[in-house]
């Protein structure tokens, strides 16, 4: 992907944060990616476009801070899991954005139905990618208990994320039930 078009992503990823979907205008876009109206519309055609193209490069950055290139990955499934999901859970700037803009398109894809398959195809990989590493963790569970598992804690960072950013649970806490959440899927007990 050209440097142009990424940086008008990440723009409207930022714009979408600030304003939400609605929000959303070409020319306060093109202001923030510093660029032309007509720019924007010739990589993108139109305003669905580039909410499409949004959603995927929210959900790339996402894989990037979570499951990248990092040294660091622990031998340890458990802690490997645990890591990934709270990573979605950082105090950044980076990751609030994101999440933020992600929560925004999410709902957006209840009235605008364009959005639906991009954000399923999104959703099923991160679902499928959490199973992975549920089966890493529990080898003697099922592929359909590692599938549900893995929506279920899916599906509670996109509500703890919600939650922490509309400011009714700090992050520590949010980290905190998330912990929990995975030991209990585990079978392991409370954080």
């Amino acid at each position: 992907m050209s440097d142009r078009r990424t940086g008008i992503l990440t723009a409207a990823t930022r714009v979408i944060a600030r304003r939400g979907v609605r929000g959303l205008r070409m020319g306060e876009l093109a202001a923030e990616a510093g660029v032309s109206i007509a720019l924007i519309y010739y990589h993108f055609t139109d305003r669905a476009g580039v909410l499409g193209k949004t959603l995927e490069h929210i959900s790339d950055r996402a894989d990037h801070y979570t499951t990248g290139d990092r040294p660091d990955r622990p031998g340890d499934p458990l802690a490997e899991l645990e890591q990934v999901l709270l990573l979605e859970l950082q105090d950044t700037a980076e990751v609030r954005e994101n999440s933020i803009a992600w929560g925004e398109l999410r709902a957006t894809a209840v009235f605008e139905p364009d959005l639906r398959e991009e954000l399923a195809r999104s959703t099923h990989s991160w679902v499928h990618d959490v199973a992975g590493l549920l089966a890493r963790a529990d080898p003697a569970g099922t592929a359909p208990a590692h599938a549900a598992a893995a929506e279920r804690l899916t599906a509670l960072v996109e509500g703890l994320s919600v939650r922490w950013h509309s400011g009714s649970l700090p992050v520590e806490q949010a980290r905190r039930l998330l912990r929990g959440a995975v030991r209990a899927e585990l079978g392991r007990g409370p954080a």
